[in-house]
C-alpha cells in the first residue's frame, strides 16, 4: 500500500476570499420533505449545459436554468417503490445521443432514465447493497459507473444493459465504495474511495475487449461474460477516516474525508510491483465545519474550479489550479444551516 512520502510540505490555501468571482442567490426551490442528496449539471450534451437535475427520496427532478436566474422545471420522476431514497445520479447518453438519467440510491437498483422520451430505458440490478455514487465516462458516455455499500465498483453499458466488470475481490475494498472517477483523458483508469480510508485506482486496460464487446452484444444481457477485477494497480492511504469523495485533476486526484479539507496529491506507482508505490501530498484546501462523512464536492468542466459545502449551510469555491490555493467565494444559505451534501457546477463555473 503506498504510504506518504517524506519530502516537501504541501501548500495550504488561505481562507480568506480573493473575491474574484461574485457569486449571488438568484433562486430557491424547496423540492419537498426528504433531503436531497445529489445535483448535477449535463457536461455530456453541449444542448444542454444549462440544464441539472436532483434527486430526492423516490424523484429525480430536472431543470434548466433561464436567462436573469428563473429556474424552470423539465421533468420529475417518481420511483414506483415509496420507500427508494435515491442517493446519486448522473448524465449520460444512449449511442445516438439521447439525454439519459442515471440514479441509485438505496435499494441498490440503478434506473436508466430516457429524458428525451420521458420514459425508463433501463433498470439495472446487480449490486447487492446501497449505490453511493455514479459516475459517467466523458469520453464515451454510454459508460458509466457505480459505487456501492457491497464493497464493489460496477462498469455498465448503459446502452445495451450490460454490467461489463466489476471491481471487487482480493485486492478490493474491504468497506462500503463512497465515491468513484474516471480518468479524464486515461480510457482505462478509474479510481475509489471509501469506507476503509484507502483510495484505489483501477486498470480496465486488460479487460477492454470486454467493454468494446458489450456495445454489439445481442444476447440477453444476463449472459454477458460479466469479468472480475481482483486488484487494482494502487492503494494510497492518504486519509485516516473514511474517503467519500475522489476525483482525479490530470493524473493527480482530489479526495476528502472528514478532515475539513480537500487534498490535492500525487500517485506515484512503481512500474514493477501494482499496488505498491508513494504518495505526494501537493495541496491541501480548507474546509471549515467539513467533519461529517457524505459531503462530496463538485468541479466546473475544465477543473478551474471546485465547490463544496459543509454542515453549517455554507459553500466554499476553490480555484484549483492555483499554488498556493485561492479561496474564489465563501457563500452561505441564509434560510439553512443544514448540511450541504453536493454541489454542481455549471460547465463554465458560474
Amino acid at each position: 500500500m503506498a504510504k506518504i512520502a517524506l519530502g516537501c510540505e504541501p501548500v495550504v490555501g488561505l481562507l480568506t476570499p480573493s473575491k474574484k468571482r461574485e457569486y449571488r442567490v438568484t433562486n430557491r426551490l424547496l423540492e419537498g420533505k426528504r433531503p436531497l442528496y445529489a445535483v448535477v449539471f449535463n457536461f455530456v450534451d453541449s444542448r444542454y449545459f444549462n440544464v441539472f437535475a436532483t434527486v430526492g427520496g423516490n424523484r429525480v427532478t430536472v431543470y434548466q436554468c433561464l436567462e436573469g436566474g428563473v429556474i424552470a422545471v423539465l421533468q420529475s420522476y417518481i420511483d414506483e417503490d415509496k420507500d427508494e431514497s435515491f442517493y446519486t445520479l448522473s448524465w449520460a447518453c444512449n449511442i445516438d445521443g439521447t439525454p439519459f438519467l442515471v440514479a441509485g440510491g438505496i435499494n441498490g437498483i440503478i434506473r436508466v432514465i430516457d429524458a428525451g422520451n420521458e420514459k425508463i430505458h433501463k433498470s439495472f440490478v446487480g449490486h447487492g447493497d446501497s449505490i453511493n455514487e455514479i459516475r459517467t465516462q466523458a469520453l464515451k458516455p454510454s459508460l458509466v459507473v457505480s459505487a456501492s455499500k457491497d464493497e464493489s465498483v460496477r462498469l455498465w453499458n448503459v446502452h445495451t444493459g450490460i454490467c461489463i466488470l466489476v471491481f471487487a475481490g482480493a485486492g478490493g475494498h474491504r468497506n462500503e465504495v463512497l465515491s468513484v472517477d474516471f480518468h479524464p483523458s486515461d480510457m482505462y483508469r478509474i479510481a475509489s474511495c471509501g469506507m476503509d480510508n484507502t483510495v484505489k485506482i483501477w486498470s480496465m486496460k486488460e479487460f477492454w475487449t470486454y467493454v468494446e464487446k458489450s456495445f454489439t452484444w445481442t444476447d440477453l444481457p444476463s449472459k454477458f461474460p460479466t469479468k472480475y477485477v481482483q486488484f487494482p494497480i494502487f492503494i494510497a492511504s492518504v486519509h485516516s477516516n473514511y474517503v467519500d469523495c475522489n476525483r482525479w485533476l490530470g493524473d493527480f486526484i482530489l479526495s476528502k474525508s472528514v478532515d475539513n479539507e480537500i487534498v490535492l496529491w500525487e500517485p506515484k506507482m512503481k512500474e514493477q510491483s501494482p499496488g505498491e508505490g508513494s504518495v505526494d501530498i501537493l495541496q491541501k484546501y480548507p474546509v471549515p465545519e467539513c467533519d461529517i462523512w457524505f459531503i462530496k464536492f463538485s468541479c466546473d468542466f475544465h477543473y478551474k474550479s471546485a465547490a463544496i459545502g459543509n454542515r453549517e449551510g455554507k459553500i466554499f469555491v476553490w480555484e484549483l489550479q492555483s499554488s498556493p490555493p485561492v479561496l474564489i467565494a465563501r457563500l452561505s444559505h441564509v434560510q439553512s444551516k443544514s448540511p450541504i451534501r453536493q454541489t454542481a457546477m455549471s460547465f463554465d463555473g458560474r
